[in-house]
This record gives structure tokens, C-alpha cells and sequence, in this order.
């Protein structure tokens, strides 16, 4: 075997490893907002917070364009797919909602975390991405161990399951959506389309929810630096799947799991127990399978 032939598989891996870690650090910013968010749950309705945190992310990438003069970048050239991811983010949003009020967390996020292992059977169907054997073993293994930090109960099924469900496969659709992105489209520009969609949504709902109630400083500032999360996020997910395979980069959603014990500990003082450290260690022992 020639040394070109060996040196490919090698090169052919470096987008996949780059996009992982760009994957891994969205889900850790996203995990950040969450707190931020479940602090302002506290004082708010939750579409309300939605709406706040949303605005504020778009408002500081309104400015971060207009003082680098990307403005142009804002909007999508190629519209349908932009508002089409948009609108499936916007339905998922809505549908894990849904779950979280009427399910355990615990239920509500394992049926979540079937993303990656919708995402790698959607990129086989429709784009034609192959796993091995051994990635496929980290696929399955991550979603093991999601199941051994949570231990989920048993409850009958109920239309909070299949919102759970229901949201995972359209937060995969919207993934692979990301995968079909043509180079030619701006990260900005979808970015940009999901939260004007997602900010639009949030107002809606805060009507019938209660209406919006008046924040204070300190609320707006908590805002804010949810939204500096959101964006940054968001930004590094973007940027993840349009570098790597979706079916390589998906399963390291997982990680959320690690960083909500992290953060849950530090700041609400929740107890880390040994089956959340047994399942934190499978996961990231399906991640290492998946890259290999």
C-alpha cells in the first residue's frame, strides 16, 4: 500500500475530528443558556423567557454585523432552505416544551437524545453517509448511556412521549438540513433566519401564556448573557455540521448530559450520583468509537 493511500483515510478524518469539537463546545454553551434560562423561569413564563433570550441573541447579531459590515450576510440567498430549518427548529422547540411540562426530565431527555441515532439512519437513507461497524457501536452505546445517567422510569405512553419523539427527529431533519446547505450560504444567514423565526414563534405563545410581564435590570443583563450563549451556540453548531458528517458529528449531543450534571452541581447544588458518572464515562466512550 502506497503512502498516499494511507496518508487519505487520515486526511479524510481531520473534518469529522474538527467538527466534533466544534460540537462538543456548542452543546456546552447551549448547556450555559439553559441555566441561564431556567434561572429566568424562575420570575417568567417560559415562552416569555424564549422570546427575551431569542431577541437579545438576535439583537447582538444585528450589531455584530453592522460593526463588521456583513450586513448582507444577514440574509439567506437560498430562502426555502433557511426558512424551512427555521420552521422545523421552531416546531421542535415547541414539541420539547410540550414534553418537559407534561413528562419526567429524565423521560423527556432520553426520548430527546434519539436524535444521533435518527441522524445517522436519516444520512444513510438521504445522503448516502455509511457508518462502520464500530461507529455504529458508538451510536447506540451513547444513547446506553444516556439511558444509565437518567434511569428513566416506567409510565404508561402518553402524547408527551411522542412530543419527545416527535422532536428528536425533527431536530434531525433540521441537522441534515445543514449537511444540504449549499457553501455558497452564509452561517450568519442561517442563524439570522432561525431566530427571527424563533423570536416570532415565542411572541405568539407569550400572549396566551400570560402575556409579558416587565423585567428588571437584572433580568434584562441575565437576558443578555443568555443570548451571548444562544448565538455563540448556535454559531458553533452550524459551523460543526457543515464541516463534518452528520452521522459522525450528531452523537455528541450526548455531552449535554455531562455538562447539565456539571453546571446542575456548581450552581443548583444537585447531587452527582455514581449512575450519572457511569454514564457520562459510557458516552464518552461511544464518542472515541464514533471518530475512530
Amino acid at each position: 500500500m502506497s503512502a498516499d493511500a494511507e496518508a487519505t483515510p487520515k486526511l479524510a478524518a481531520r473534518p469529522n475530528l474538527r467538527a466534533a469539537m466544534l460540537c462538543l463546545l456548542a452543546f456546552a454553551v447551549f448547556s450555559g443558556t439553559d441555566v441561564l434560562v431556567k434561572l429566568l423561569a424562575q420570575h417568567f413564563a417560559a415562552p416569555q423567557v424564549t422570546f427575551m433570550v431569542t431577541m437579545a441573541a438576535l439583537v447582538l447579531l444585528l450589531a455584530q454585523a453592522a460593526a463588521t459590515g456583513q450586513g448582507g450576510s444577514l440574509m439567506p440567498r437560498y430562502p426555502g432552505l433557511a426558512m424551512l430549518r427555521a420552521l422545523l427548529l421552531a416546531v421542535d422547540t415547541l414539541l420539547i416544551h410540550y414534553a418537559f411540562a407534561v413528562l419526567p426530565l429524565a423521560e423527556a431527555y432520553l426520548l430527546a437524545f434519539l436524535t444521533p441515532v435518527l441522524v445517522a439512519i436519516l444520512a444513510f437513507v438521504l445522503l448516502g453517509e455509511r457508518l462502520s461497524v464500530l461507529a455504529w457501536s458508538g451510536v447506540l452505546l451513547g444513547f446506553a448511556g444516556v439511558a444509565i445517567a437518567l434511569r428513566p422510569g416506567v409510565a404508561p405512553l402518553s402524547l408527551g412521549h411522542a412530543a419527545a419523539a416527535g422532536s428528536a427527529l425533527v431536530f434531525a431533519l433540521s441537522l441534515l438540513l445543514l449537511r444540504r446547505a449549499k457553501a455558497a450560504e452564509s452561517d450568519m444567514a442561517l442563524v439570522s433566519t432561525l431566530l427571527v423565526v424563533q423570536a416570532a414563534l415565542a411572541l405568539a405563545v407569550t400572549g396566551p401564556a400570560g402575556g409579558l410581564a416587565l423585567p428588571g435590570p437584572g433580568d434584562i443583563a441575565m437576558a443578555v448573557g443568555a443570548g451571548v450563549l444562544l448565538l455563540a451556540g448556535h454559531m458553533l453548531l452550524v459551523r460543526a455540521f457543515r464541516t463534518g458528517d452528520a452521522s459522525v458529528v450528531a452523537p455528541f449531543q450526548y455531552s449535554q448530559i455531562v455538562w447539565g450534571c456539571l453546571y446542575g452541581a456548581l450552581i443548583f447544588a444537585a447531587p452527582v450520583e455514581l449512575h450519572t458518572l457511569a454514564g457520562a464515562a459510557v458516552i464518552v466512550l461511544s464518542g472515541w468509537l464514533v471518530l475512530k
